[in-house]
């Protein structure tokens, strides 16, 4: 006999995974902990089987919650987009969003999956920049909203997320040991330049530009053939270049924030773009959006087990000393 699924059993389970535990899982859906655990606990009572292995307050997917994940998905994503289409009006047009190259392929693919799941008929105009002339182009109205990377967040935005600019180099290679230092930076709009640029000098070391361009494909070719390091912020570190440990002798560098600027007139389709940037930051992230903690080297302690658990990113590179 065919049995019902709850959508709202399925959105709990998803919260759970995508957060890692349930008290992160319970502020975004706006319920209680004890609601969101019993949620759990009647799916897995409909299913006959334990979908999550938990070890004090970590979550972990079982073999059965990893079966049901995928079309959990589906299934949720199905269901908001037939209520969109039921409830909401019919938009169509276009919505232009600016993001900077050096976090545009990290953070904004999901973004822009889910949105155009709810808003099939919304086409998103994707003009990437460095932050400096985005805000330029959003007070020119070319473009309807912004993300940024800069030092601070100025009067008119929101802070989205603060993380930590981390210097960058290929596998194996070895050109945070020569001097003058090969760096590949931005171009003079870069906000990463300034900083990385002051951090060097105060270091005492010698560098020289290797690619200095906006695109962002150079930078990553220069770094995987071992020619050059790079500052990054850490989340948008590709899976197949490494961070380089403080050992490496390379200055420390800033936090960097990433922002969102709306404008006060911007259409309500931005603003529905605008709310899925922050639901897609908060579902990766946490609810928090502030700094993110350091990935932990092999040699520090551990932390403390009632820290807040950030899932880790998937394919996350790592951490490697000076050779």
């Amino acid at each position: 006999m065919p049995r019902d699924i709850d959508i709202a059993l399925l959105r709990a389970f998803l919260a759970v995974v995508e957060t890692g535990g349930v008290t992160n899982a319970a502020r975004i859906l706006n319920r209680t902990q004890a609601a969101v655990s019993l949620q759990i606990k009647r799916l897995e009572e409909l299913f006959g089987t334990e979908l999550f292995q938990r070890e004090r307050k970590r979550f972990s997917l079982s073999p059965a919650g990893e079966r049901l994940f995928g079309s959990a998905q589906r299934l949720v994503a199905l269901n908001d987009a037939t209520w969109g289409a039921m409830t909401t009006p019919q938009f169509e047009g276009e919505v232009r969003l600016g993001v900077p190259p050096d976090i545009v392929t990290s953070l904004v693919p999901p973004v822009l999956q889910r949105f155009s799941q709810s808003w099939p008929r919304i086409n998103v105009s994707l003009v990437c920049k460095a932050s400096t002339s985005l805000m330029q182009d959003l007070a020119d109205r070319k473009v309807d909203l912004i993300m940024t990377t800069e030092i601070s967040c100025g009067p008119m935005g929101e802070a989205l997320l603060t993380d930590r600019l981390v210097w960058v180099g290929g596998p194996g290679s070895d050109a945070h040991l020569q001097r003058p230092l090969p760096v590949s930076l931005g171009t003079k709009l870069c906000l990463f330049r300034p900083e990385v640029i002051k951090a060097l000098h105060a270091a005492q070391i010698d560098w020289r530009p290797v690619s200095q361009d906006c695109n962002m494909e150079p930078v990553y070719a220069t770094l995987k053939a071992g020619l050059a390091v790079a500052p990054l912020m850490r989340t948008a570190v590709p899976e197949y270049l490494e961070i380089l440990c403080a050992d490496a002798g390379l200055p420390p560098l800033p936090d960097f924030m990433v922002n969102l600027y709306l404008p006060a007139s911007a259409s309500e389709i931005a603003r529905e773009l605008a709310r899925h940037i922050r639901q897609g930051i908060e579902l990766r992230f946490g609810p928090s959006r502030g700094r993110l903690p350091r990935r932990r080297d092999a040699r520090e302690p551990a932390v403390a087990s009632g820290a807040r658990n950030i899932r880790p990113l998937a394919g996350t590179p790592r951490r490697v000393a000076a050779r």
